[in-house]
């Protein structure tokens, strides 16, 4: 027993007297800096971020700091803190615009927001961000080694953007707001018109105006089936055989029996 408590005495005391205890208590900058640098070298990102916070502030926009501000952002970064990497990456590229690190710094910091990016179904105003600063970052760095991977990302996200827009209007003709559905597929298909979701997007207009038309006052019937009936010829000039063609195939002959009440 007494040989368990030495032992647990020496343990506590040796981490209470570690170097990296010892920065965290110390009041002096210089050995802060040292043992952070140290932490980060050994991949120690958690400790290493927790020491450059002590000393971001007094070191904030010196010249001699610009190594210390971009193992700050790294440490943030690798510790999967994206909002903070993503202002500490920006904030050392406009601080040190001649650094040797400020385009890798502009492509984390654009790289961060797209690890914010939050399922379709949530707001998409980081997907945004993120879509619009590695946008920037291509255009300013178009021979960068990270081309690629920024243009891999952008279409990433990109689709992510496409899908919410689609549900949002796919929304409309779910709920019966029949009208608003046909307004939001006919933008959706303008804005993406070359989208996954094409087939979708052209059925359920046409349901929408199917739906509109059967629900309408009589002296609107007949123009909105007419328009049912074209925006039918719309799906299948684009897909003869979409997978919706028995569903829109029913409704267009109910289109045609109801179209014939108007020509007697």
């Amino acid at each position: 027993m007494n040989k368990f408590l030495y032992i647990l005495l020496f343990s506590v005391l040796f981490v209470s007297c570690s170097p990296y205890q010892k920065a965290l208590k110390s009041e002096d900058l210089a050995f802060k800096y040292e043992v952070a640098t140290q932490k980060y070298e050994k991949e120690k990102y958690t400790k290493a971020v927790r020491l450059f916070e002590q000393i971001a502030g007094p070191n904030r926009g010196k010249p001699q700091a610009e190594k210390l501000f971009y193992m700050f952002a790294q440490s943030y970064y690798k510790t999967e803190q994206y909002y903070l990497a993503a202002y500490q990456f920006e904030s050392f590229a406009a601080t040190y615009p001649k650094s040797e690190n400020r385009e890798e710094a502009s492509f984390l910091a654009a790289k961060s927001y797209s690890m914010l990016s939050p399922v379709y179904s949530l707001d998409q105003i980081d997907t945004e961000k993120a879509v619009d600063k590695l946008q920037t970052y291509i255009n300013t760095y178009p021979n960068s080694k990270n081309f690629a991977e920024a243009n891999k990302i952008i279409a990433e996200l990109r689709d992510k953007l496409e899908k919410k827009a689609f549900e949002i209007a796919k929304q409309y003709n779910t709920i019966s707001d029949y009208k608003s559905a046909v307004r939001a597929m006919e933008n959706f298909i303008s804005d993406y018109p070359g989208t996954k979701f094409k087939e979708e997007a052209l059925y359920y207009k046409f349901d929408s105006y199917y739906q509109l038309a059967l629900n309408s006052v009589p002296s609107k019937m007949e123009e909105r089936l007419n328009s049912a009936k074209a925006a039918y010829s719309g799906l299948v000039r684009y897909k003869a055989d979409t997978k919706f063609k028995k569903e829109a195939d029913e409704k267009l002959a109910n289109i045609e029996t109801e179209l014939q009440k108007f020509s007697k």
